[in-house]
Formats: C-alpha cells, structure tokens, sequence
C-alpha cells in the first residue's frame, strides 16, 4: 500500500527521499510528504494528490537542506487524502517524525487516552497517535521508548522514526508491513520495497517481526525488543535496474505483458532437469504429500483466480479434493484443515496480511504449508514450510500480469510433479504435460504478435457500460481474471459467470449492445458454450468469443473472434489470459486511465 522510504548520508536527503518515492507509485496514493532534519529542527513538507505537487513545492528537494530525512506515500484509511492527514506526522512538541505503512488498531482507545492528558492532535490519522506516543513517554532514550510504545500498539505497522535529540540517526520497526534497510557507502537508506533504493544499493537487510534497527549513515543495528542484537545475513539483490524501469514502453503495465514469455521460462526452466521436474528448494517428501487427504488453496485477488484454476487443474489430474478460499473469509469461517492437509498460500508480494493471517490460521490447526511467492524472504516465504519462487522479477503495475503468469507456471509445475508421485497421470502424461509446458512461452509470444487484432476490438467497444464473461469450467476460472482486470484499470462495471448459469438470473441483464466477453477454449465444452452465446446474442449482446485455433466455426456465433495456439486443456489459462489482459489495457489506454497507478488501489495490501 503506502510507501516508505528515508535516507542518511553525506548528500542531501530531499532529492533522494523524492527519487524513492518516484520508484514507489506504484503501489498507489493519494498524498505524499517528507521530513529533513536541517541542523535545528525537524522540517515537514506534505501535499495531497501526487508526487509532482510535493516535488515542485520543494524545487525537486533542492529547497530542503539537509542529509537525514524520511519520505512516504499515503493511501488513506483514516481519514480523506488532504495535506494534514498526509504523512510524516509530528508530535506535538516537533521532537518526533513518524511515517507509518499499516493500520493501528486501537488508535481510538489511545488517543482519547492521550487527548484526556492534553496532546494536541493534527490530523485524522491512526499514525499520528505513534509520533504523539513518542513524545508522551519519551525519558531521554529513544530506543526505550520505541519499545514502551511498541507494547501499547496493536496492529500492523512498519516505522521510519526521527527524533530532534538523535538526527544522526534514523530508526526502522517492522510488525508485518515490509520494510528494508539498503546498505550504501557512508549512507544508508530505508524503503518498503527494492525498486526506491535499487539505483543506489544492491545490498540490503530486510527487517522481520517486532525487529528495530538504529541507522547511521556509517553503521546499522538491529535488535529485537529485548534490546538483543539480532544478526543479520546481507542479501545481494540481481535485478537489472532496467527491470523496475519503463524500458522504452509507455507503461509498466505494458511492458509487463510482454514480459511474461520471459518471466514464464524463468519460472519453469531452472525446475526441468533431465527432462523431469525437481523442486530442489522444498522439503516435502513423496511419503508426506501422500499422507494428504485434500488440498486448501488461499489467497486474494488474482492470486485468488490462479487458485480457482488450481482447483480445477489438482482435481481433474491428481483426484485430491481441492477447497480454494478468499483468505480473508478462510480467517473466520473456522477451516476444517489439520496435518493431513496441504494447504497451498499464493501471493506476489508474500506480504499480503490476510494472506498471511490465513496462513497463520491454518498453520495453528497442524496443517503443512506451501506458498507460492515473489519476494525472496518476505513474510509468507518466511512463515512456510516450503516455498517455491516465481523469480518473476519486479511488477511494478498495480494491475498483475506476468506474476499471474508465472503462478500459473508453479501450479503446473507441482501438477506433474505431483501427479508423478500419486500415479495419477502415466509415463506418457508427463512428457507430453512437459512437453507442452515447455511450449507455453513461444505460445504466449505468438499471441502477443497479434494484439493489434484485441487493439482493434477494444476501439469499438470501450465506451461499454457493463461486460460480461462467460465461461465453463477452466474458462469460467479464467473469467474471473478478465473481468477483474478490466475493472481494475478501466472502472467499467464487469462480472464473470459461469455460462451455464445464465438462465438462474443473469441473462436478465443483458440487452442491445451489452457485451459479453464468451471464452470456449475447453474442447469438451466448446459447444455447451456456443449455446450460451446464441442466448446471449439473441437477447442483443455483442460477443467476443475466445477460443482455438482449431474451432473457426466460432465466427458463426459471434461478433468478433480471438483465436489462441491448441495446448492441452490444463495449460489453455496460461494462453487466454494474454487476449484478455490486452484487452483490458487497450480499453483503459483508449479511455485515457491511469493504467499503472489506477485508482484506490495498491500494489501490495498490507493491512486488512
């Protein structure tokens, strides 16, 4: 959600603090502020809307002087975007800085605690009651008093602190929100995510659970809230810088499209070894995913949809019963899970908080985890019992793509790995399963090399109220990601059906020149799916229909036909889901939307 970053060194803060912030737009906000520390006091520089307004307030930094400071970008929960709400926030005295990535839970309860005893409050905020705190205990040691303030909180939260009586210094808590610390030369820097430092430092630490770190632009301390050092192992990151950058294409989003061949092979390529699949980073053994009487798969949002496909994908190939939850409702609705269940967490980030309370949850009840994640070391991985990388890079679009992509890779990876052990697929399964695996990313690239036909398409249709998509079985899972994407990044209204449950009510919504988006990629019931596109059309639809290249009788039925390379059933999503992204990009782009930055939303959703 929000963004972190702070920096101390020997340059000046203000320029670096903005640089950060540039790198971290995407994870979407409403306001943006930074605090620099000028010699004297503590100067705060806020504004609502974005970043370019703070920018040149403060003549792109140059107007602050300073070399310690601390940046942040607001998505707000408490409180409308407006410049006071924005952050850092002040104590009242002006002896603290705070930014805050989180959710402070009983804010409420502290603050009427602290107004009853005469602190003055600026701001509708949760995280002003954290600078405000600060002083209220403050003894003279600001590390004692992080730790008593620490002890009255609940919530989720990472910190970037400065305090008037200690400028040389910065200090970083972490609980569940991710935050790092990037390791310079006579500078160091923190940041809730890779790409804000990734110009400047390789090196960094990241912070776990309930961790405080001391920075000095020389030296970083980390302790935990006994006050016992914690040590850390320094973790070199690869990416290229051009890898967080546009790179010549006009959005991220875009460029992210057309990453995912790429990102598909590095997923699946580095796992294939003597034409087998080996998982060399998991400890599951053969012995134990046979003791397994059904898979739970958790997750949020697209990560959500990879599951829905999961689902179908596990059942029909390794015959285990399969639940897939929303990992916010799998929290509450007391999970019948234990040690003879695997329960599958999927996330980007690894740092999605109802996600990883699921993953809490269900761990408490006995239950084996694996999670399928991004981010090396982030909260998710670390809390798993196995975990197996995407290594898709940095996405940097709200909107996901190629993270979808290569989540779909892991979960056919562990399909024929799986269904190797079970026995539930032959000899002859594998290699073609594999084979046609393999094949995936050229397939993917060949549709890429048409989207001027989904260009084309969208140019006629993105003044759309209302769409629909319509599918059956994998292609019904598949609906669930186009719809969402468009909505993501186009506000059109869009739901997906199930086509076969059309006639229990939602036909009733479909009248002249309502268009319905009908994917018939499943060969078994490409002609099921053809019925309810003459429904559909003789009520007035306008239908692009999303199929085979070997079904070009499709045409018959439908306005406009987008035709994807034959592939076996299990894999078709990985090819569908291309056309539909592209089209949710085009209509956005066509409707002039923010497409990398859409509003409301965050890359990454740290609080519940």
């Amino acid at each position: 959600m929000c963004g972190i970053v702070g920096y101390i060194g020997y340059e000046q803060a203000a320029p670096n603090l903005l640089s950060g912030l540039e790198k971290l737009e995407y994870r979407g906000y409403d306001s943006a502020g930074v605090c620099v520390y000028d010699g004297e006091k503590l100067n705060v520089f806020k504004a609502k809307g974005k970043l370019k307004i703070l920018s040149d307030m403060i003549d792109g930094g140059k107007a602050v002087k300073g070399t310690v400071g601390i940046g942040h970008t607001r998505w707000a929960t408490h409180g409308e975007p407006s410049d006071a709400n924005s952050h850092p926030h002040l104590s009242d005295s002006g002896k603290f800085a705070v930014v805050h990535n989180g959710i402070i839970e009983n804010y409420i309860k502290l603050k009427d605690h602290l107004i009853r005893r005469g602190v003055k409050f600026y701001s509708e905020t949760d995280t002003e009651v954290i600078a405000q705190l600060l002083d209220y205990y403050y003894t003279g040691d600001i590390i004692d008093t992080v730790i008593k303030v620490l002890s009255k909180v609940n919530g989720s939260y990472a910190l970037g602190i400065i305090c008037l009586d200690n400028p040389d210094q910065i200090i970083a808590v972490r609980k569940e929100s991710p935050l790092i610390i990037g390791l310079g030369k006579n500078e160091n820097y923190i940041a809730s995510d890779i790409p804000a430092i990734l110009e400047k430092t390789r090196d960094i630490y990241r912070l776990d659970a309930d961790e405080i770190a001391i920075i000095t632009s020389s030296d970083v301390k980390i302790i935990n809230t006994d006050k016992d050092e914690v040590k850390k192992e320094v973790q070199h990151i690869n990416w290229d810088i051009s890898a967080a950058e546009k790179g010549g294409y006009e959005t991220f989003m875009f460029k992210e499209i057309m990453e995912q061949p790429k990102a598909f092979r590095d997923t699946i390529n580095p796992r294939i070894k003597d034409n087998r699949i080996v998982f060399d980073e998991i400890n599951l053994t053969p012995e134990q995913f046979k003791s397994f009487k059904k898979i739970c798969i958790v997750a949020c949002g697209s990560a959500y949809h990879v599951g829905v496909v999961a689902k179908y994908v596990f059942e029909q190939t390794l015959r285990i019963p399969v639940e897939v939850d929303v990992a916010s409702e799998f929290r509450y609705r007391n999970p019948i899970v234990d040690d003879k269940t695997l329960v599958i967490v999927i996330s980007q980030s690894g740092e999605t908080a109802d996600t990883l309370a699921a993953l809490r949850e269900a761990k408490s009840y006995g239950a084996y985890i694996l999670s399928i994640v991004n981010v090396v070391g982030s909260a998710i991985a670390n809390e798993s019992d196995d975990v197996v990388y995407t290594w898709a890079g940095p996405e940097i679009a709200v909107a996901t793509t190629k993270a979808y992509s290569t989540q779909l890779a892991v979960v056919y990876l562990l399909t024929i790995y799986f269904g190797d052990i079970l026995g539930t697929i032959s000899e002859t399964e594998y290699k073609k399963y594999l084979s046609e695996l393999r094949l995936i990313p050229d397939k993917i690239e060949q549709i890429l090399k048409n989207k001027e036909d989904i260009q084309y398409f969208a140019s006629q249709q993105f003044d759309n109220r209302d769409i629909f998509f319509i599918g059956r079985n994998l292609d019904y899972a598949l609906s669930l990601e186009g719809s969402l994407k468009l909505k993501e990044i186009s506000y059109i209204h869009s739901e997906a059906y199930a086509a076969g449950e059309l006639k229990h009510g939602t036909i009733s919504l479909i009248e002249d020149g309502t268009l319905v988006v009908a994917l018939a990629t499943h060969e078994n019931l490409f002609e099921k799916t053809m019925s309810n596109v003459v429904e559909v059309k003789s009520r007035g639809a306008v239908v692009l229909g999303l199929t085979c290249e070997n079904h070009p009788e499709i045409e018959k039925s439908v306005d406009f036909a987008f035709y994807i390379p034959k592939t076996c059933d299990i894999m078709l999503p990985s090819l569908a889901v291309i056309p539909l992204q592209l089209f949710a990009y085009y209509v956005a782009s066509l409707k002039g939307c923010d497409i990398d930055k859409p509003r409301n939303l965050a890359k990454s959703v740290t609080v519940e």
